[in-house]
């Protein structure tokens, strides 16, 4: 009897970029708002504290959206998508090895993947050799997760 073999789609890493719970702090700001209008004697007032709900929640809904959009990560056995930008795990042809010690190693100046100038705020990158001689920072907030994650599936055997 043969093994199912794994489907090539499965996520063996997945960052979102930025998490919706940010969105309640729309709601909060409403209802700090009207609880200081109410121990201040102004009454039930309901106009201000409506505003700071619209506009934080509507402020912060666009700030999450574009987060999960440009700072999201997600790694197949096929593909390692970066933000908007995807690549082929057969285009990987070496990942370099964590920076230690004092010196900056040379990989931290290359080109971040994704749409972004660099790596993004909060993330860590791994320096990769692509195919054609090209060379290319992966980020993501859990990097040892990722570099594990990349790691055994660029040296894993072709079928």
């Amino acid at each position: 009897m043969t093994e199912p073999q794994p489907d090539d789609a499965t996520v063996l890493f997945r960052e979102p970029g930025a998490t919706w719970w940010w969105l309640l702090a729309g709601p909060v700001s409403a209802t700090t708002m009207l609880l200081i209008q109410l121990s201040s004697g102004y009454g039930w007032q309901p106009l201000l504290p409506a505003v700071f709900l619209v506009l934080v929640t509507g402020f912060l809904s666009l700030q999450v959206k574009a987060a999960r959009i440009h700072t999201s990560v997600e790694l197949t056995r096929e593909y390692l998508r970066q933000g908007a930008e995807t690549i082929r795990i057969s285009e990987i042809a070496r990942i370099y090895p964590v920076a230690d010690g004092a010196e900056v190693p040379v990989w931290q100046s290359y080109r971040a993947l994704g749409e972004l100038t660099g790596v993004p705020r909060g993330r860590t990158g791994i320096g990769l050799k692509l195919s054609s001689d090209r060379r290319a920072q992966a980020w993501a907030r859990k990097h040892r997760q990722l570099r594990i994650a990349l790691t055994s599936v660029v040296n894993e055997p072709a079928s």
